[in-house]
């Protein structure tokens, strides 16, 4: 198995995953606007995310209005909405089992125990990388998409944003923490079985030597 120091330092990798993860979920700038505007009536920066779309004016005010109705909302979105919640949903508890598969902590019962434990976290973890990970890269496909195509104009056009990055960076980080905890995986054979295999030949050794000196 692993040491527990690099064991921690996955826990730490995939506790950084559910963070960024969660704070990307919330974030409302998925994709930003390209063009900026002067004007003081007319915004500077719209962006979108999955919960609302904000804009903010010349002014100093931001203002976001929430997206109410989901069955209005393009297919793409609501998977990218169920994709990073169930992420969030598996990560966190991907950490409850990381915290008992740990070697440092005494309690997720014999190692052997908290291996298996170790690698049901690291599962996890992996399943939860690609649950925000793919929904991220076909927004981004459709962003890059939408902005290289020449029959919408330059004010309809967005660019990816800042939530997009915090995602990509979560799932790496979930997911060298996933790899991790799966490389914890125990042995198959375990050294207490050495002596208990090593019996029987003892005791062959010692009934033959009495039995020479009965015969002798």
């Amino acid at each position: 198995m692993l040491s527990a120091a690099i064991q921690i330092l996955a826990f730490a990798l995939a506790l950084l995953g559910v963070l960024g993860a969660t704070v990307a979920t919330l974030l409302p700038n998925w994709k930003v606007s390209v063009n900026a505007w002067s004007s003081i009536m007319t915004p500077i920066s719209q962006m979108q995310g999955l919960w609302a779309d904000c804009v903010w004016y010349s002014s100093g005010v931001f203002s976001c209005t929430m997206k109410d109705s989901v069955l209005s909302l393009p297919p793409l979105l609501q998977m990218m909405r169920a994709g990073m919640v169930l992420c969030c949903m598996v990560a966190v508890f991907g950490l409850c089992l990381a915290s008992l598969g740990l070697k440092c902590t005494r309690w997720g019962g014999s190692h052997r125990a908290k291996g298996h434990t170790a690698i049901a976290a690291g599962g996890c973890f992996v399943l939860a990388s690609l649950l925000c990970l793919v929904p991220a890269a076909l927004f981004t496909n459709e962003v890059i998409t939408a902005f290289l195509t020449t029959d919408l104009p330059d004010s309809s056009k967005y660019q990816p944003g800042g939530a997009l990055c915090v995602t990509f960076i979560a799932a790496g980080f979930l997911l060298a923490g996933g790899v991790i905890f799966c490389l914890s995986c125990p042995g198959r054979s375990s050294p207490t079985q050495l002596p208990t295999n090593n019996l029987p030949l003892h005791n062959m050794e010692a009934h033959s030597g009495q039995d020479k000196q009965i015969h002798g």
